[in-house]
Parts: C-alpha cells; sequence; structure tokens
C-alpha cells in the first residue's frame, strides 16, 4: 500500500510542468465570423446531389427511425418475452441459412 502511495507520488511529480505561462494570450479569432445568408434557394451542393441519393438518405433516416423504435421495444420487454424474441430470430436465422443452402449457384 505504501508502495503505491510512492508510485503515485512519483507520477505526480513526473507530470509537474513548469513553464511560464504569463504571456498574453493569443486571438484565437482575430477576424469577425460573418454569418452566411439565408436564401430560399437550396446550397449549390445540394443542386448536384440526384434524386437517387436523396431517395437513399431518406430511406437511411426511416431505418434508423426504426432501429430506434425496435430497441425502445427489446427494453420494454420482460425477461422472459426477450429470451422469446431471442429464440424467434435465432429460429429465423436458421431457417435463413437453410433456404440459402438450398437455392443453386
Amino acid at each position: 500500500s505504501s508502495q503505491c502511495f510512492v508510485l503515485g507520488a512519483d507520477l505526480e511529480a513526473s507530470l509537474l510542468s513548469f513553464e511560464k505561462l504569463d504571456r498574453a494570450s493569443p486571438d484565437l479569432w482575430p477576424e469577425q465570423c460573418k454569418f452566411l445568408p439565408i436564401t430560399s434557394s437550396p446550397p449549390k451542393w445540394m443542386a448536384e446531389i440526384e434524386r437517387d441519393d436523396i431517395d437513399m438518405l431518406k430511406a437511411v433516416e426511416r431505418n434508423g427511425n426504426e432501429i430506434n423504435d425496435s430497441v425502445s421495444e427489446l427494453g420494454s420487454l420482460t425477461t422472459a418475452n426477450l429470451m422469446e424474441k431471442v429464440r424467434g430470430l435465432q429460429n429465423l436465422a436458421y431457417q435463413l441459412g437453410l433456404d440459402e443452402c438450398k437455392k443453386p449457384l
């Protein structure tokens, strides 16, 4: 125990810095921030996005919402109901594996 204290004190001493910090702080933001004007037209980069890309992003957002809903649902289950849900997923995965084996290459 006393050995740990000595090691801790040595570690603390090794972390000390004797640097003088009495110098003036530099200006981090010398210029005023200029805000972008709000326009009714979409930004230039957005005009280059194709409709398929927008649809894909919307689908990703929907999937994220569905995942959040599923996590909330799972969190509200009792232990027994959660185990039943896991067993159902295991059975589904097993069945999908069997179906994949039957497909010709």
